[in-house]
This record gives C-alpha cells, sequence and structure tokens, in this order.
C-alpha cells in the first residue's frame, strides 16, 4: 500500500511541476492576469479539473511560481555582500553571480519582473515579501561588517534595500541583453558594476 502511494504522490509531484513549467513557459509571452487555467492545462495534456489537484487558482500557481523563482535564492544574495575580499571583489562577484543566473533561469527572472508591478495581488505580495526577507538577510550580514559600526538598524535595512534593488535592476539589464554581442553583455557588467560601485562609494560616506 505505501509503496503505491509513493508512485502516486511522486506522479502528483510530477504533474505538478508540469503545470508550473508550462505556465512559464505561456508566461513569456503575456501576463499571469490574462493567463486562463485551460491553456496551462491544455500544453500539459491534462483536463482542466485536474489544475485544481493543485493549486486553487491560476494566481496561486504563481505565488508558487515565486517561490520556485526566488526561494532558492536567498544563499546567493547574502553571498554577495558578504565581507570576505575587497569592495570591488566582492561587486564583481555580484555581478558575476545575477549574470550566471541570468543565463540559467532567464524565464523565471523575466516573470519576477514583469509581475512585480503585475496585476495579480497575491503574486505582487509574494514578490514583496521575497524581496523584504532578501534585505532583512543583506541587512544582518552587513552588520557583520567592521564598516557597518556605528549604523542604525534602519539605516542598514535602507542600504540593503539598496543592494536589493539594485540586483534586481542588474539582472533586468542582463535579461535584456541575453542574445546581445559579447560588447553589449560587457557594457552592462560595466555599468552595472558602477552602479554597485556608487552604492558602495555612498556607504563609505554615510556616517562622515
Amino acid at each position: 500500500m505505501s509503496h503505491t502511494l509513493g508512485i502516486r504522490q511522486a506522479q502528483k509531484q510530477k504533474t505538478r511541476q508540469s503545470l508550473l513549467e508550462a505556465a512559464l513557459g505561456l508566461l513569456e509571452e503575456q501576463s499571469l492576469s490574462s493567463l486562463g487555467l485551460r491553456e496551462v492545462t491544455r500544453a500539459v495534456g491534462v483536463a482542466p479539473t485536474a489544475f485544481y489537484r493543485h493549486f486553487r487558482s491560476t494566481a496561486d500557481l504563481g505565488v508558487a511560481l515565486v517561490e520556485e523563482a526566488l526561494g532558492s535564492l536567498h544563499p546567493m544574495i547574502r553571498t554577495t555582500v558578504t565581507d570576505a575580499g575587497t569592495s570591488e571583489e566582492r561587486i564583481a562577484r555580484a555581478v558575476q553571480l545575477i549574470a550566471r543566473h541570468v543565463d540559467a533561469y532567464p524565464a523565471h527572472v523575466r516573470f519576477i519582473a514583469r509581475e512585480r508591478h503585475g496585476g495579480v495581488q497575491p503574486v505582487r505580495e509574494a514578490i514583496r515579501d521575497q524581496l523584504v526577507r532578501f534585505a532583512e538577510e543583506v541587512r544582518d550580514e552587513l552588520a557583520k561588517d567592521p564598516e557597518s559600526e556605528g549604523w542604525s538598524d534602519d539605516d542598514l535595512l535602507m542600504l540593503a534595500h539598496l543592494y536589493v534593488d539594485q540586483m534586481l535592476i542588474t539582472a533586468s539589464l542582463f535579461l535584456e541583453a541575453l542574445e546581445a554581442p559579447e560588447e553589449e553583455r560587457e557594457r552592462v557588467t560595466q555599468v552595472a558594476t558602477r552602479q554597485m560601485r556608487l552604492i558602495s562609494i555612498g556607504r563609505h560616506h554615510w556616517l562622515r
């Protein structure tokens, strides 16, 4: 009996993942607010009623996509601001990590960029909540840095939000240059590096 239940659970998880992947593919060309569940189930080859075994609505599916797109990034985000190395090395590492992530998961990045200010409120809120978590984790890492001595918690959180917002901007820049010639990608790298550097310079002079 337990073996049968295990097979059923595995099949259920497989169908759920197929629905997420199909939705992500369809969202390359449209927003979540215009996506119909029949489009998604048709792409997977299951009956529309099967959708409700996994998600309450397309908004619920969108929230699951947010978790899939952002939930695993917390260690990477913290790595971008760790105090290992010089400021320039940290900036270079951050830009490189973001570029690699965009190359590996362009559909996820595009989904977040589009839906962050999109028309589906639960998805907007899920993205906002993830970004708040990122900022809080970045703040905690920044607080360990001797350079943060004398900073208030509110100021560290403000700085953390600047870094997180800049990471999103950098990801969008690399997304736009995904199919561009290498010279354009290099230009994006330079622009992103300078923007990160500007935040870093502001940090150095904040309490002076």
